[in-house]
């Protein structure tokens, strides 16, 4: 939908989220997993958040990181999700076009941030297993003050690239096409729909996107081959199996988070017509939820100490019935 300006032009009010184009008549099939997965998404990062919160002795750096972890998680398939499900089940296309930019704001700005957490995460390790008695004294320091400035580190570079971005984006002009081949509002789907040239939003995406989570999916290989290299020098064949799994399963998760988003971003920028649209959009859905779902598992049930504290929560809640 589009309102008059000046009389003679048109500024876009409201935008039209087509879904996943040529799989209309499977939105609602397509919608059982994606549903399933976000739901599996908010129970296991709600309980991984509640016991952090609840039990004092979880208040060290690594499950602090998990905390963020959730929160980020839990934001960032909830910003997307509930509109895709309405999409899929009631067929609910339109969307402000205020709100569209909030929901891609949000979006960029929590994977940003997200990706910031990682790298935390895997230094993190790193110090861990490299060297367990100088991470015993950090730990000792590192209470909940400076890992909240991690957090707010995190937190300042992702608002400060996202405001630079969607100032880039609200300084177009709006004034005809209004609809956007996606299930949420994305950067360049909002961009393409301008009447204006948007080669300077095209490209400064993309270097806001390599030099800051491209930045940080460096570093962490750089830390996980690091982390490999002290696993093999461990004296145990059964701590560097375990160590090995963990590692393995760590490693898998990143992949899951940024391997579909820097695919979606590239084809959005560079796929043109030889990457089917069906197959980034599906892509771009999954790295919104498969993550959210599988880290409550790989970060916070594969470790011993949550998986007592929930143990405990639960036990307690049967005796108090």
């Amino acid at each position: 939908m589009a309102a008059p300006l000046n009389g003679s032009s048109f500024t876009v009010v409201r935008c039209v989220l087509v879904g996943i184009p040529d799989l209309e008549d499977s939105h609602i099939w397509i919608s059982i997993p994606f549903c399933s997965m976000y739901v599996v998404a908010l129970l296991g990062n709600g309980i991984q958040l509640f016991v952090v919160i609840k039990d004092h002795r979880l208040h060290e750096p690594m499950y602090l990181f998990l905390a963020m972890l959730a929160v980020a998680d839990l934001v960032l398939s909830t910003t997307t999700m509930p509109r895709t499900l309405s999409l899929f089940w009631f067929d609910a296309r339109e969307i402000d076009f205020d709100s569209c930019f909030t929901q891609m704001f949000v979006i960029h700005f929590i994977f940003v941030a997200e990706s910031a957490l990682l790298l935390a995460m895997a230094f993190d390790r790193y110090i861990a297993l490299s060297d367990p008695l100088c991470y015993t004294t950090i730990l000792k320091r590192s209470k909940i003050g400076k890992i909240g400035k991690i957090g707010m580190g995190a937190v300042v570079r992702g608002l400060c690239l996202m405001a630079s971005l969607t100032f880039l984006l609200k300084r177009l002009p709006y004034c005809g096409p209004n609809v956007i081949y996606h299930t949420f509002c994305e950067h360049m789907g909002i961009a393409r729909l301008a009447c204006a040239d948007i080669t300077l939003n095209i490209w400064y995406g993309l270097t806001v996107a390599l030099l800051t989570t491209g930045l940080d999916i460096v570093l962490i290989i750089v830390s996980y081959v690091l982390i490999l290299r002290a696993i093999f020098r461990l004296p145990s064949k059964n701590a560097r199996l375990k160590a090995l799994g963990t590692c393995g399963s760590h490693i898998c998760v990143i992949l899951m988070f940024y391997i579909p988003a820097f695919f979606s971003n590239f084809a959005y920028r560079f796929g043109g017509s030889n990457i089917p649209c069906y197959v980034h959009i599906l892509l771009a859905n999954l790295f919104l939820v498969v993550p959210p779902m599988l880290n409550p598992t790989v970060y916070g049930v594969k470790t011993k100490q949550i998986r007592e504290c929930v143990y405990q929560v639960f036990s307690q809640a049967r005796r108090g019935h």
